[in-house]
């Protein structure tokens, strides 16, 4: 290859990968073509590019923008994927295709930048996406405020119930008088 279209897919790769911590690694080669295309539309709907790299490039890029080194993820044919919501429900997404397709691999991926093996990306999988994470959260602050309210309205309600019989019994008792 020469050096000018070595850097132009270089360029090119650079573009692609501007701001881009989170994406997955995998290995489509032994996917059928059907599979793959049918795999990259159905993805593609759904926000998720797929890209077919040169190894020695993508170690480049990444370099450049300070992402752990994915070595061991880089050996072999490599597609880098990224998009979706985020990296949780990307990586459950593949995991789940690489359940459907047999063939496709995952050797790994990157997470704000940190690296992940394969392992790694189906533990991510399996936790909780942002916007659960979110709810929870807002779960764990409302919390505090509703036993609060259950509280003071508690005796509170019992009070005026107590009043409210009382009241009504003097009622009865007066018009029997």
């Amino acid at each position: 290859m020469s050096k000018i279209v070595k850097k132009m897919m270089l360029d090119s790769l650079r573009d692609k990968m501007e701001g881009r911590r989170d994406f997955l690694i995998l290995d489509v080669s032994r996917v059928d073509a059907i599979a793959n295309n049918e795999l990259r539309l159905e993805l593609a709907q759904k926000g998720i590019t797929l890209l077919g790299v040169k190894n020695r490039l993508l170690q480049v890029v990444l370099r450049e923008g300070k992402i752990e080194s994915l070595d061991d993820s880089l050996k072999g044919p490599s597609t880098v994927v990224w998009g979706g919501e985020d990296i949780v429900g990307l990586s459950r997404e593949i995991t789940a295709w690489a359940k459907k397709i047999e063939g496709l691999e995952i050797k790994g991926g990157s997470v704000d930048g940190q690296g992940v093996d394969s392992d790694g990306v189906k533990d991510i999988s399996n936790g909780p996406s942002r916007l659960e994470l979110i709810g929870q959260i807002a779960g764990l602050i409302l919390s505090p405020g509703a036993s609060l309210a259950g509280a003071l309205l508690g005796p509170g309600g019992t009070l005026s119930g107590q009043m409210k019989s009382l009241a009504d019994k003097d009622e009865e008792n007066g018009d029997a008088a």
